[in-house]
């Protein structure tokens, strides 16, 4: 099928709830009334938020997916609430260290804790719970990728069962390649959502973690590069990796979009993390984070370049928010409209960027004009940094 570019649909956006406000600092009904204003119409409901929405409501929030009457009473009034605001929510997450377990035993009690989320989808009104791959490096998991991909299937086929024997909507369940995990690239979990063959089994695509592993190096002054490489080289890199994504991966198969930008660090300032367990870009992802194109805020990377890729599939879900920073743990009660705010402009600010991209991924003159434009962009943003 042909996918017509620039797309002529309306765009949705969405928001993460962590990227409105830290769950220990601001409840999540002032931030979730803040993504109403803004003009938000999907929420991604992280777990750390909803078990403190439990235990607002004098529930255990260590037992956020015990599926008793009282914690699926206080997800209904939570799914009512967002309703009232004028939104859903989208999803779930996020699923940790669920894949490739050795141990029979083990696997078997993960999978199943990945089943106690199914009545929650059902309270909530949401399709769609997704996992990061998983970072583990001991002995006892494996990337193997028959493996990752059977155990995929098996979630896959549990969401199906509980979704027959109830008559709902078809549960999903999302795979995303988490940017230090290893499986972190597009294409290595699209690899294992494309062995796994179930249609409720699909990709979730984050700009940040595809930038992260494919474009940018916190740790170099230049932000970006393999070594040495010129922002062109690298850029090109980036875009052939994107011009493979649009043509292999079906715009219905890709589940959720996310978008993050990052601030430019100064390795002088900026070091890797002193304990070797420490992912190297966790740091940098967990409190550097930024919405899409805040150039004036350090923001540096070339987010439209996948914000289009992704729409050149013909996706046609939401673009949600997943950012982390520093700032979003401030007590302020302005913290939620104040990054509300902020993450609509954003959003909107990438839309209209990437559809005024020439299709990059049709040859090799529209790639240059394209490259050509995200250069032009980044130069100037740096030059007022």
């Amino acid at each position: 099928m042909t996918i017509p570019w620039p797309p002529s649909g309306k765009t949705q956006f969405g928001i993460a709830t962590l990227s409105l406000g830290n769950w220990r600092s601001h409840p999540l009904e002032p931030r979730l009334q803040a993504a109403a204003e803004a003009g938000y119409e999907w929420i991604d409901l992280f777990d750390e938020c909803w078990a403190a929405y439990l235990e607002e409501h004098d529930l255990p929030g260590d037992q956020l997916w015990e599926p008793t009457p009282r914690n699926l009473e206080v997800a209904r009034k939570l799914s009512e609430l967002v309703r009232s605001l004028g939104m859903r929510i989208a999803c779930t997450q996020p699923l940790r260290q669920i894949e490739g377990i050795r141990n029979p035993t083990e696997r078997r009690a993960t999978l199943d804790l990945v089943a106690k989320r199914f009545p929650f989808m059902r309270a909530f009104d949401t399709d769609l719970v997704f996992m990061c791959a998983n970072i583990r490096t001991d002995s006892g998991v494996t990337s193997d990728l028959k493996t990752v991909a059977r155990d995929l299937a098996e979630l896959g086929d549990m969401a199906a069962a509980y979704a027959h024997a109830d008559g709902g909507r078809m549960l999903k369940i999302g795979y995303e390649g988490l940017s230090w995990a290893t499986r972190n690239t597009w294409s290595s979990s699209w690899e294992a959502v494309r062995f796994a063959n179930r249609p409720n089994v699909g990709l979730i695509l984050d700009a940040f973690n595809i930038l992260a592993v494919e474009f940018a190096d916190p740790y170099n002054p230049a932000g970006h590069g393999r070594i040495f490489s010129t922002l062109e080289e690298s850029l090109q890199i980036l875009t052939d990796s994107l011009i493979s994504l649009t043509a292999t991966v079906p715009g219905d198969r890709i589940f959720f979009f996310q978008c993050g930008d990052a601030e430019l660090m100064n390795p002088t300032t900026f070091f890797p993390p002193s304990d070797p367990k420490t992912p190297l870009l966790l740091p940098w992802s967990r409190s550097h984070r930024l919405y899409p194109l805040e150039q004036s805020r350090g923001g540096y990377m070339p987010v439209e370049l996948v914000a289009a890729a992704v729409l050149a599939t013909g996706y046609e879900g939401a673009i949600s928010l997943e950012v982390f920073n520093a700032s979003l743990n401030e007590p302020s009660d302005d913290v939620p409209p104040i990054h509300a705010t902020r993450g609509m402009s954003g959003l909107k600010s990438l839309v209209e960027v990437s559809r005024r991209l020439p299709p990059f991924w049709k040859g090799k003159s529209h790639a240059r004009e394209a490259l050509a434009l995200v250069i032009q962009r980044l130069q100037n943003g740096r030059h007022h940094l």
